[in-house]
Parts: structure tokens; sequence; C-alpha cells
């Protein structure tokens, strides 16, 4: 079906296109009766006319839209959440947000330069070229976390440790000395996982506890041959990635006849829905997604308003204690 345009609506109307143009781009002082004017939108409304973004961000000299880059991650609660409450955060602003799944099979450019976006927020650190070009381009450029260097120093990497020394504490003071940690096997969610079990070496390590035994699993079946062996080394807890892989090292202790949790605790990450109605009930780490998502709107407006953006917020994760752990 071919694209409606101004001259459409014009012929609809009974008046000229610069007409159509002055009332569809709500032009200062343009003489324009009230009767003409609602007759033009009612056509506009009447063919199911579109204006293009892109004409429109020309003419304006911007654009309304945010691009949330998501790098190749599967996209659990954790991101879910930001995204929802970055684009409230957002809309109250005016600001429409599109978020872009990235893979590497495409440049980077060829989105931007196709939405013409006001800023681009990425959820995983831009490659040098990209940003420069988008800066280049007049696009604001938001990183959500630093770059992660060879020490693992940066926010990122920080915060995720956090997690496992979260993780680690709350075993810890149940008494547990032998704790297992259960990974997930998809290399898409590598880094993450190395930060959190880095963590959790840590935090054992500080209480004179061994090195936690480690497993990589298969999410969405039965942790069972991960659960018989951890038991019989002697774990009597297991801090998993996140809810997704402890449901799965819940699933495999009731096939393997491992009680939970009298003789293995198990705690997950992320506060996910499922957590509060498995059997039992789920205690995990709850990320501050609410403070997160509201700090990367600062981080896009202050962009946009020419200001400094405030420091990363302090981590902000809690351990939710329930009948698993």
């Amino acid at each position: 079906m071919p694209r409606v345009t101004s001259a459409d609506i014009a012929r609809a109307a009974g008046v000229s296109r610069t007409t159509v143009s002055y009332v569809l781009n709500d032009t200062p002082g343009a003489s324009v009766s009230d009767a003409t004017r609602q007759r033009i939108h009612a056509a506009a409304e009447r063919l199911g006319y579109a204006p293009s973004a892109a004409a429109r961000a020309l003419r304006r000299g911007r654009s309304d839209l945010v691009v949330a880059v998501l790098p190749d991650w599967p996209v659990g609660p954790v991101v879910e959440g930001l995204l929802d409450h970055l684009t409230d955060a957002l809309a109250a602003r005016g600001l429409f947000v599109l978020v872009h799944h990235h893979r590497d099979s495409r440049a980077l450019a060829d989105l931007w330069r196709a939405v013409t976006p006001l800023a681009v927020v990425g959820l995983a650190p831009f490659a040098p070229d990209d940003a420069r070009a988008m800066t280049r381009a007049g696009i604001r450029v938001v990183g959500a976390v630093e770059p992660a260097d060879a020490a693992g120093t940066g926010d990122f990497d920080a915060s995720q440790r956090g997690i496992g020394a979260l993780q680690a504490g709350h075993l810890a003071a149940a008494g547990h000395t032998r704790i297992g940690y259960v990974t997930t096997d998809d290399p898409r969610l590598g880094r993450f996982a190395e930060a959190r079990l880095a963590g959790l070496r840590a935090a054992c390590a500080e209480r004179g506890m061994a090195e936690p035994a480690t497993v990589a699993v298969r999410t969405g079946e039965p942790a069972t041959a991960a659960v018989r062996s951890l038991s019989g080394a002697g774990v009597t807890a297991v801090a998993a990635y996140n809810d997704e892989v402890a449901l799965a090292v819940l699933a495999g202790a009731r096939e393997a006849g491992v009680p939970v949790p009298s003789r293995l605790a198990v705690i997950g990450v992320d506060d996910s829905p499922g957590a509060r109605v498995a059997a039992p009930p789920l205690t995990t780490v709850a990320q501050p997604v609410a403070r997160q998502a509201e700090h990367l709107a600062t981080e896009v407006l202050a962009a946009l308003d020419g200001r400094d953006a405030p420091p990363w917020p302090d981590d902000g994760a809690r351990v939710v204690v329930r009948a698993s752990a």
C-alpha cells in the first residue's frame, strides 16, 4: 500500500500542500483558520497519515528518539525491568525509546544512520570507533558501564563481584563451609558469570573457606547430575549464577532425592517472578533495577542539557531470604 503524503491530504481537504505543511508541522506564525486546521487534521486521520520520523527530525533539528543498544545477551527479568523503567523515565521528558538487540553481523552505524536518534544508550561499552562516529554525527552517547580493564576494576565488574560476595556471605552466616557455584553454559554470559564467581571466591577465601566447586549446567532442564556431583563432594550450599540456574538446581535436587534446604541450600540472583513460587521459594539476590534505570535516564538528560552526569550509584543489591536458603 503506497504511503500517504501531504499531497493526498491536500487533495482530500481541498487546500494547498503549503497549507497542509503549515498545519501538520505547527509552523509558528502561519495564518490558517481553525476550521481549515480541523479539516486538515480530519483528512490526515481518515487517510492514516504517518509523518516521517527522519523528515521531522531534519525539520526540527533533533529527534525524539533514544536508542538503547542491547548486546548479544539473553533477555531476562533484570534487563526487561531496566528497559521498562528507562522507557517510563524518558517518556516523562517526551522521549521515545527504541531497543536494538545488536548482532556483530551488521555495523552499529547502519542503525543510527537509519533512525537518526537524539541519543544512544549502551548497556555494555561501545567500540571506540562507534562512539567517535556517533559523537561526530551529533548523537549523544551514554554508556551504562565503564569498559572492563585487565584488572576488572570497572563499575560493572565490581557490581557483579559484589553479587557473588553477597551470596557467599549469606550462606556462610547460615553455617555453610563448603559452597558450590553452578553457572550457565551460555558463552554470551561469560563476563557476568566469571565476575560473580570471582566475588564468591574472594568472599570464601576471606572467611577461610574452601575454593567453591564449580559446574556449568544447561538451563531449562533439571541439573540432576550437578547436584549429585556437588553433594558427593561435600557441598552443602549452592550459589547459582541466576534464578534460572537456581531453579534448574532445585529441580535436580528433587530428582536426586536431595532435600532443600536441609541437605542443600540454594541461592540465586535476580529475584525473578519464578523465584517466589518455586518449591521451596528461592532465596535470591535482588538488583536495584529501578535505581539503575533512573540513573541511565539522568545520564541521557544530562547529556542533552550539556550537564555532567552524576556518578554511578552505589550498588544496592540485597539478599531476599526465602525457604531455599
